[in-house]
């Protein structure tokens, strides 16, 4: 079975950027090519600065994008009274384990104690 990815804001905004190595952006490019998925909290934090450059509006139009549903809050609730995690990152980490992807995310940190989530950090691609 294929791996499913689950992008998180800062990988995006690094891609669109051009500071992700080589290899990361080519994945990265794969990923997008192919079927691009991002939380609705994603979107939010993309859509949410002053100044929004023209191809991050554009992915956002492209990608699918995860919606709430319950099953998500459920987890994410689950999630925050487990875990000292912010309600963000919570939503993004319940999205990818109810639906079993990868997030592929630079703050490994902030999610480092989630049991049973799957990370992929774009600048340690090999």
């Amino acid at each position: 079975m294929e791996t499913g990815y689950l992008l998180d804001t800062n990988s995006i905004i690094d891609f669109s950027a051009g500071r992700l190595p080589a290899k990361a952006h080519q994945f990265i490019a794969g990923i997008i090519d192919d079927l691009p998925q991002i939380s609705i909290i994603n979107k939010i934090e993309l859509l949410g600065f002053t100044r929004v450059p023209t191809e991050i509006v554009t992915f956002t139009e492209s990608v699918f994008v995860i919606n709430l549903d319950d099953d998500i809050v459920a987890k994410t609730i689950l999630l925050r009274k487990g875990n000292k995690i912010k309600l963000p990152d919570a939503i993004i980490a319940a999205t990818a384990l109810v639906l079993n992807l990868t997030a592929v995310t630079n703050n490994i940190d902030d999610f480092k104690n989630i049991e049973g989530l799957q990370l992929l950090n774009p600048y340690n691609f090999s």
